[in-house]
């Protein structure tokens, strides 16, 4: 199989991220934003996904967290992006659904290529520790538009952290079926050719 990892950096006088990423890793994640329920939430990415990831940011935490969460989803989104590459052989389209306790999360995604993402539901706190519970929505987003990605979210429940963090798994597990290598297909999965 090819070698699907990837190595971005980014520096805005925001933040400055350093990030690596194996899409066929074993979920293994050193994590560190200085916002710490974030941090558990990649390192939960990682887990679910069976990514290797690691992220350091250095983000204007000062002003609130809203620079460090949205600039670590565009360098994780440009990651799959490098590392999937033509895409060639990926499942392409995958769904999933997963609770935590009272809460749900499903996510629909479509390795693309065609950024577009949808977003339903609410959450139910403001924040969750130091994390603006909003921000796992642009969490989202940034995502999808920097890793190509067609994403539909829904979200419910009756607590933030569950919300979120049900959000952060079911977007995990999503995107590593929908990255899986299909031994059936050795070309690009579309009519067009390219992804």
């Amino acid at each position: 199989m090819t070698d699907r990892t990837a190595a971005v950096t980014r520096e805005t006088a925001e933040t400055a991220i350093d990030c690596t990423l194996d899409v066929d890793g074993d979920g293994d994640a050193v994590v560190d934003t200085g916002v710490g329920f974030f941090d558990h939430m990649l390192e939960s990415f990682a887990k679910h996904g069976l990514f290797d990831l690691t992220v350091e940011c250095d983000g204007d935490l000062e002003v609130d967290d809203h620079h460090t969460v949205e600039d670590v989803a565009i360098v994780l989104g440009q990651a799959f992006a490098e590392a999937l590459g033509e895409k060639r052989g990926v499942v392409r389209f995958a769904d999933r659904t997963v609770p935590m306790d009272e809460s749900r999360a499903t996510v629909v995604v479509d390795v693309s290529g065609r950024p577009y993402f949808r977003f339903d539901g609410e959450f139910s706190q403001e924040r969750v520790g130091e994390f603006t519970s909003f921000m796992a929505r642009h969490f989202a987003r940034s995502l999808a538009e920097n890793a190509g990605l067609t994403l539909h979210v829904a979200v419910e429940g009756e607590n933030a952290h569950h919300e979120v963090e049900a959000l952060f798994k079911g977007l995990a597990r999503a995107l590593d079926d929908a990255t899986r290598i299909d031994e059936r297909r050795s070309d690009t999965p579309s009519t067009k050719g390219e992804l």
